[in-house]
């Protein structure tokens, strides 16, 4: 006898009113995070200048090119500044909605990446606080442009926090770049899920056009933007562990807590009768057999003959008859 097999039951649909939480939750923690593990200034100075003399010692010091590129010209600095203390919190979560609506099947592991990603970047910034080349002495060759160009914008002389808020912000977590990683996370999904050519160009260009700005603003190094694309790439080997792991934390409470477990849909019965048991000379439920119905002609007739009265006609007796054969007399028809 064959058994169907058990179908997996299927994980629910993520809903909205339990994502905006979660997101705000772990943003909330970041940001906490950030402003706890400041580190001291004086060993952030020194990591910052340590990165410095080996990008100069492998000659791939592009932060000053870049950053003389953005004084001299403000019609590329100021832009770039409005890019720099802008673009991560609307293009960030303008494809984390996009793939909510769009993309299901692929929203959940994308989520998973970009904040299992985040978390090694905070952990970054408290092993290896770093200042960044706009605080550096002047005698290094950088210049703040957020701060130059500062009456254009709403931020202040204070990284890019609104103005009068820099003491809210770590200016010292440069290492790694997550500007860079967000923006490689958000390219990487834009040219794997979209059809549309614009928006898989748009996926390569942003990444690129925000390391061109965080060097050229002199934020980061360029050794920040590489460590930022490694935490992604890293986010990205352990997003399915991580979602395993949440996956058994949620099995363990909906256990525990069997009211607040989410209800998956109910997979459909393999089996025909999907339950329901059948009578004698039943193939499925509703529907009978030809030799269940010559028994009830049978007995119709014996019934019939019984009581004096002429046999039925119809489709038993039909059936009934004609084992006796074309060829048999009228009457014993």
């Amino acid at each position: 006898m064959q058994h169907a097999s058990t179908a997996p039951v299927p994980r629910p649909r993520p809903r909205w009113w339990t994502e905006l939480p979660l997101l705000a939750l772990v943003y909330g923690a970041y940001s906490a995070g950030r402003l706890v593990v400041r580190g001291d200034v004086s060993t952030a100075i020194d990591h910052g200048l340590s990165i410095l003399r080996l990008e100069q010692t492998l000659h791939i010091n592009l932060e000053h090119p870049l950053n003389r590129l953005l004084t001299a010209h403000p019609s590329i600095g100021i832009p770039s500044d409005f890019a720099y203390a802008s673009l991560h919190y609307v293009v960030t979560p303008a494809v984390l909605i996009w793939l909510f609506r769009r993309r299901q099947e692929v929203y959940r592991r994308a989520r998973a990446w970009l904040m299992t990603s985040t978390l090694l970047g905070l952990i970054g910034f408290t092993l290896l606080p770093t200042c960044p080349p706009r605080l550096l002495e002047a005698r290094y060759g950088f210049v703040d442009t957020m701060a130059q160009y500062s009456s254009y914008g709403w931020w202040g002389t204070e990284a890019s926090a609104p103005r009068g808020m820099g003491g809210m912000t770590n200016q010292y977590a440069a290492m790694p770049s997550l500007h860079v990683g967000w923006a490689l996370w958000c390219g990487i999904l834009l040219w794997r899920h979209s059809k549309n050519p614009y928006v898989r160009a748009a996926g390569v260009a942003y990444p690129l056009i925000t390391t061109f700005v965080v060097m050229g603003t002199a934020n980061h190094y360029l050794l920040d933007a590489v460590a930022g694309g490694a935490v992604m790439g890293v986010g990205a080997l352990l997003a399915r562990p991580v979602m395993r792991l949440a996956d058994r934390v949620r099995d363990r409470v909906g256990a525990r807590f069997p009211r607040i477990a989410p209800v998956a849909p109910a997979a459909e019965s393999p089996i025909v009768s999907a339950g329901c048991k059948t009578s004698a000379g039943e193939r499925i439920p509703g529907q009978r057999t030809t030799s269940a119905d010559s028994t009830d002609a049978a007995a119709s007739a014996d019934a019939d003959a019984s009581a004096g009265r002429a046999p039925r006609t119809g489709p038993g007796a039909r059936a009934g008859a004609g084992s006796t054969g074309d060829d048999a007399p009228a009457t014993a028809r």
